[in-house]
């Protein structure tokens, strides 16, 4: 997995929900461990795809649990 992908990720979903970017790793799920809700994941998503230039299928979201596998999902469709 691409570090700097993934800082980039950390980073952007620790602003979101408020957290410290040290709580945002790789194996956090996004919904039951990082409490993020739909509307956070929504925003999250569009905001990824400006910052990486790129569109997240809607089938994908459902598909990306943890912080990992969205940093995955952007190093394969970048």
């Amino acid at each position: 997995m691409n570090n700097e992908i993934l800082t980039t990720v950390s980073e952007m979903i620790a602003k979101q929900l408020k957290l410290d970017v040290s709580e945002v790793t790789a194996d956090k799920r996004l919904l039951e461990d990082l409490k993020a809700d739909s509307a956070n994941i929504m925003v999250l998503i569009m905001d990824l795809e400006d910052q990486y230039d790129l569109t997240v299928e809607d089938a994908a979201i459902a598909e990306l649990k943890t912080v990992g596998d969205v940093a995955e999902y952007i190093e394969k469709h970048q």
